[in-house]
C-alpha cells in the first residue's frame, strides 16, 4: 500500500467521530432532568444531537394549551429548522432525563452537510425515517381509538421489536404527557393504563418506570 493511499484511509470522514468530538462550532452540553434546552420563540441558530438521554418536544398555543409533539432518544437530531431559514424556534425542547447533547452551530452543520456526502446521507435518512413516523402518527390519530393510540405509543417508547426486544422499561412519564401525545384526556389514559395492568400487558416498576410486555400488541392488532 502506498503512503498516499494509507493517508486517504486514515483521513476518511467518520460521522460518529464528528458527532463525538469537539471542534469549531461543536460542543457537548449536559442538561439535568426537566431542564429547558431551548424554548418556543428562542433564536434558531443550531442543530442538536442526543448522545445520551431523552428529550421532549412541546408546543404551546396562543391560549396557553400545551401539546407534546415528540419524545426523542439517543441518536436523534432536533432543532434542524434553522437549516431552512427558520429564525425562531417553533417548539420547546426539554430534557426528560439527564442528557448529554451535542450542539452544532448552523454554519458548521451546513458546511459538513455540503462537504461530507456520508454525513448528509445519514442525516437525510434520519429525517425521512422521522417523517414516515409522523405520517404513521397522523394515520393513527385519524383512524384508531384512544386505547389503540396509547398502546402504540407505549410500544414505540419501549422500542418494541428493536434489536429483538420483547419487553423493556420506560422511564417514568406522567399521564398528562401521554394524554397530550395521543390526543385524549388524562382520565382516559388512567382508565386504559389500569386496564393494561390488570390484563398483564404492563407493570409498574416500583414507581421508577413502566415495564411494557409484548402482549400489549394484542390491543394494537385487535380489530
Amino acid at each position: 500500500m502506498t503512503p498516499v493511499v494509507a493517508a486517504k484511509k486514515i483521513s476518511k470522514f467518520d460521522p460518529k467521530t464528528f458527532l463525538s468530538t469537539l471542534n469549531g462550532g461543536r460542543r457537548i452540553v449536559a442538561f439535568s432532568k426537566k431542564q429547558t434546552i431551548f424554548a418556543q420563540g428562542d433564536s434558531s441558530d443550531a442543530v442538536f444531537y442526543i448522545k445520551e438521554g431523552k428529550v421532549k418536544l412541546t408546543v404551546v398555543s396562543k391560549v396557553g394549551k400545551e401539546a407534546t409533539i415528540g419524545i426523542l432518544n439517543e441518536g436523534a437530531f432536533f432543532g434542524e429548522g434553522c437549516l431552512t431559514g427558520q429564525r425562531l424556534r417553533l417548539c420547546s425542547a426539554a430534557a426528560m432525563t439527564d442528557c448529554s447533547v451535542m450542539r452544532i452551530d448552523k454554519k458548521s452543520m451546513i458546511e459538513v452537510l455540503h462537504r461530507e456526502h456520508e454525513f448528509s446521507d445519514m442525516f437525510v435518512a434520519y429525517l425521512l425515517a422521522r417523517n414516515i413516523r409522523y405520517e404513521e402518527d397522523l394515520v393513527d390519530q385519524l383512524f384508531n381509538s384512544s386505547e389503540k393510540r396509547l398502546a402504540r405509543i407505549l410500544l414505540l417508547l419501549a422500542h418494541f421489536g428493536k434489536d429483538g426486544k420483547h419487553e423493556t422499561l420506560i422511564p417514568k412519564m406522567s399521564q398528562e404527557t401521554l394524554a397530550e401525545m395521543i390526543g385524549t384526556t388524562r382520565s382516559r389514559v388512567s382508565f386504559f393504563m389500569n386496564r393494561f395492568r390488570d390484563l398483564g400487558f404492563i407493570d409498574y416498576d416500583g414507581g421508577s418506570g413502566l415495564q411494557v410486555h409484548s402482549s400489549l400488541l394484542n390491543i394494537v392488532l385487535h380489530d
